[in-house]
């Protein structure tokens, strides 16, 4: 791909050059300025320039000819000669053209192209009954001039927002800044998406030697022996650390609070030997969800051992993007990971541990083999009885912490 940069260049040197060259010198020029850049050298001349692919290649033809003893001396072209841009002929193919683009706001709603593929040669096709002889590679063009582009879909819509969201986020801030302040770990947990474990495709792109792209199986049915990688991982706001979890049985709560735990003992008590306090910052739902009592029954396990006071603020609902972990650590392992088939689980171990940054990041990982039964129910008096939850007074539900509880 030519660097814009020089295309850049190109455009500027003809604005200079132009006002002195003749039609011939102009197109002769563009030819040559064409055949240095080699592959792709019309296209980005003729968008510099403004001049029609057509006349440049013409003008190849002109320079591998041998000119002739009187060229010199023959006159030109008048100024102003030559075929007329269509836009300047066809008076209506500008307008019908961009009722065709948007039939919802500039034309017909009924328009037949309003539920198809808006393809430039399906533009040139349904211009064709209105009157408008034109090309694919006009549409192309004329497309350009009206302000279109080829444009994929970007996702920032979020739902509905909820009336605290914003509140919500300030109470989390507040929080963490303040357990920071004091030396205290904050840990942002999230899954990451399931993956299956085989010779199956991955999107993105790796370097392969010309003509041997990886081999990958062309349905992806799940390998009953290999099964699935469960990624379950946990980063450290201050550290720009991470733990992750691969699991291969079910996403639970239980599997959740135990790479915790995990985290904790590998990484977490090294850096924070006189921790009394631990913040979770986790998604809304999930294994990990503000309604899952097995989560805080886990947790309450969990506060337990450690003798650590548990503090977990949920995200508000639409907004699990926001999620630090997602564009801090998971972001970077499906990077680390593009275009690589996951054929085994030591390669998705692998892969995850060497995933790093410029700014540092550190992630430790370890496959998790343990079984992890669904479906696991904490019924009421267990619950009263056995956790020790207290809930703050913004958003209880969403916001609350749990304290280690006494021996008998």
């Amino acid at each position: 791909m030519i660097n814009p940069e020089i295309e850049a260049a190109i455009g500027v040197k003809y604005q200079q050059l132009a006002p002195h060259l003749n039609e011939k010198t102009r197109r002769l020029w563009a030819a040559t300025e064409a055949a240095a850049l080699d592959r792709g050298g019309t296209s980005v001349v003729a968008r510099a320039t403004g001049l029609s692919r057509t006349t440049i290649h013409a003008a190849h033809t002109e320079l591998r000819a041998a000119p002739l003893a009187s060229e010199s001396t023959r006159r030109l072209r008048r100024r102003g000669g030559g075929r007329k841009p269509l836009s300047e002929t066809d008076a209506t193919l500008l307008t019908d053209l961009e009722s065709l683009v948007e039939p919802t706001t500039r034309g017909d709603p009924e328009s037949p192209l309003r539920w198809t593929c808006k393809s430039t040669a399906k533009l040139a096709e349904e211009l064709h009954p209105l009157g408008h002889c034109v090309s694919q590679r006009t549409v192309y063009t004329l497309l350009g001039h009206l302000g279109y582009s080829l444009q994929s879909n970007r996702k920032t819509r979020e739902g509905g927002t909820h009336p605290d969201r914003d509140a919500q986020f300030r109470h989390i801030a507040a929080l963490v800044s303040r357990l920071q302040a004091a030396g205290q770990p904050v840990i942002s947990v999230d899954t990451q998406k399931k993956e299956l474990i085989g010779s199956f495709y991955n999107s993105g792109r790796e370097w392969q030697p010309k003509g041997q792209p990886e081999q990958v199986n062309v349905y992806d049915f799940v390998d009953s022996d290999l099964g699935k990688a469960i990624p379950y991982g946990v980063y450290d706001l201050a550290a720009n650390q991470g733990w992750v979890s691969v699991g291969i049985d079910h996403d639970t709560a239980e599997f959740a609070v135990a790479t915790i735990r995990r985290w904790w003992c590998e990484m977490g008590r090294p850096l924070y030997p006189q921790a009394r306090e631990l913040l979770v910052t986790a998604d809304g739902g999930g294994s990990n969800g503000s309604r899952v009592r097995l989560w805080k029954y886990e947790l309450q396990k969990l506060a337990d051992e450690l003798g650590i006071t548990v503090h977990v603020c949920h995200f508000p609902p639409g907004t699990s993007k926001w999620n630090k972990i997602e564009h801090r650590m998971f972001c970077h392992i499906s990077q680390n990971w593009r275009g690589r088939p996951l054929v085994s689980r030591e390669v998705v171990v692998n892969l995850i541990s060497q995933t790093t940054t410029e700014q540092g990041l550190v992630i430790q990982t370890d496959l998790d083999d343990h079984g992890y039964a669904t479906g696991t129910k904490v019924s009421d008096e267990l619950f009263d009885m056995m956790i020790a939850l207290e809930r703050d007074e913004f958003h209880g539900d969403w916001n609350y912490r749990i304290k280690p509880r006494l021996a008998p």
